[in-house]
């Protein structure tokens, strides 16, 4: 039998946790992988709390639900923190990367997380300041893969300059790569 990862990701509308699900996926269809990517939203406004889905598997995905222990969550939008339990269905082996300047020691206290393995990105940050605009999808994805190993950066890069191409012009497609590697090298761990 073959290991699927499920990834769940927690935003609000408008910072583009639907697209890094999709990202996130494709990419790993890239590599031979079967996936899914699908969000849930409840009122569709910007701000408002939302959650994505990937799977991703050696073998064909047969379940099509909600994702209800996923092995890794990324969090786009630190505020969440506070009125959504991140941590739901969540096993004590399972990756969390959240999107905070706060180092991953003082966010386990803040929170009192135990188990799991915690990362930090100030992603957010490296989106305003590479990209100039408070998306930060982008940057999740490239802190997520380093703290999973989950897919190749390299992969991961060329799978999004490839679909954004599709939809933006070249030096917004740049940005968000230069984006993705800066959040790869800048994730912090305990």
């Amino acid at each position: 039998m073959s290991k699927m990862i499920e990834v769940r990701w927690h935003g609000r509308g408008g910072q583009g946790a639907k697209t890094a699900a999709y990202l996130l996926a494709e990419s790993a269809m890239q590599e031979g992988k079967y996936i899914q990517a699908f969000p849930e939203y409840g009122p569709e406004r910007m701000g408002a709390p939302i959650m994505a889905f990937t799977r991703i598997s050696d073998s064909p995905i047969r379940i099509h639900c909600h994702v209800k222990s996923p092995q890794v969550v990324a969090v786009l939008d630190p505020t969440l923190l506070e009125t959504v339990n991140i941590l739901d269905g969540v096993p004590e082996n399972g990756t969390v990367v959240v999107n905070t300047d706060e180092s991953p020691n003082s966010l386990r206290r803040t929170l009192n997380i135990s188990g799991r393995r915690l990362f930090t990105v100030p992603a957010t940050q490296i989106a305003l300041e590479i990209i100039g605009r408070p998306i930060p999808n982008t940057p999740m994805m490239g802190a997520m893969i380093k703290a999973t190993g989950l897919l190749d950066i390299e992969a991961v890069i060329a799978n999004t300059r490839k679909s954004f191409e599709k939809k933006f012009n070249a030096q917004v497609v740049e940005k968000n790569i230069q984006a993705i590697r800066r959040a790869y090298e800048e994730v912090k761990s305990e």
